[in-house]
């Protein structure tokens, strides 16, 4: 597993990172501590060294406090981001708070639930459009001049909002959203962190489990699954869709590997990203995803997927939320 540097900050991520909002369980049907615990214990095996977690990944910090557990005296060896910015009211909904007191009080808390003195990156999770981004980063620049965090990160910001917040606090890391079907910071956010220097750590490298290649044509969504409500997952759409996921198993195949694997192994050598998250409830799932890291596609198989992406089209726009 390779090590990449975050930004300018002197640590060093592993290419495929754990995401470790499934193992909160607000998702994610049959998760349980046990698989949770042996997941997040797996990536020292599999030289995954960075845990990406939230404040709000959970309705009372599961997964932080799973992270402490699995974790133990063997803290150092990780290198934790945490989140905050976002939380759930009385009304059991997500709700946006990036007020310098919030910040401050969700990082405390936290630091507290991983029972650590500091994280190594602090994100702002998303803006908040009742508070300026300026202000946000000031409430963050302290919080990093205090040692609370080795780094400070942003997540979901356009390239207006990435220029003002790093006027007032230095940016090691962006978080957004991005794999073969959802490549719009191609065009603006990804370009302005490499002529910076920033860390590119994206979310959703297999698009919901879209791009994990096990889905079959005749799926039925539940109606909880979030899935149901984004074009991607719906008629024509979904049909261009699982064309393309035929086109890279047989790509797949030729190089000796799963669809997943192909797919991650694509998204971590894209210019400008430093590392995939990878979302996972059980440690199978997180070995196959860190299965995509410590080899290359050749250039005929590089050619061919993007062929097969060329003819696949633009999908329709998701915006995540």
């Amino acid at each position: 597993m390779e090590l990449r540097p975050l930004g300018k900050t002197g640590i060093q991520v592993s290419e495929v990172a754990l995401g470790c909002w499934p193992i909160a369980g607000l998702t994610s049907p049959g998760t349980s501590d046990a698989d949770s615990l042996a997941t997040i214990r797996a990536c020292f095996e599999l030289g995954i060294n960075h845990l990406d977690t939230a404040h709000n990944y959970g309705r009372d910090g599961e997964s932080e406090k799973l992270i402490r557990r699995a974790l133990g005296d063997r803290r150092d060896e990780m290198v934790i981001a945490t989140k905050c910015g976002l939380h759930w009211n009385q009304q059991r909904q997500m709700a946006h708070d990036a007020t310098p007191a919030m910040l401050r009080r969700q990082c405390e808390e936290s630091l507290h639930r991983l029972a650590t003195d500091r994280v190594e990156l602090l994100y702002l999770h998303a803006p908040d459009e009742n508070v300026p981004v300026a202000e946000s980063a000031g409430a963050l620049r302290e919080l990093l001049d205090e040692g609370k965090t080795r780094s400070v990160g942003v997540s979901n910001f356009t390239v207006a909002q990435l220029e003002a917040f790093s006027a007032e606090c230095p940016i090691a890391a962006y978080q957004p959203p991005y794999n073969m079907l959802q490549r719009q910071i191609e065009a603006d956010t990804l370009p302005w962190c490499r002529r910076r220097n920033v860390a590119v750590l994206v979310y959703w490298p297999l698009m919901k489990g879209l791009l994990a290649g096990k889905l079959a044509r005749d799926h039925v969504f539940a109606e909880t699954d979030s899935r149901r409500k984004y074009p991607m997952f719906h008629g024509e759409e979904w049909r261009k869709n699982l064309d393309l996921i035929d086109r890279l198993r047989g790509i797949a195949d030729s190089a000796g590997h799963t669809v997943a694997e192909l797919v991650i192994n694509w998204t971590i050598h894209q210019p400008g990203v430093t590392s995939a998250l990878c979302g996972a409830k059980r440690p199978d799932q997180i070995r196959e995803t860190a299965g995509g890291a410590g080899w290359r596609l050749s250039d005929q198989q590089q050619a061919e997927v993007r062929q097969a992406l060329d003819e696949r089209g633009t999908p329709a726009v998701d915006v995540p939320v």
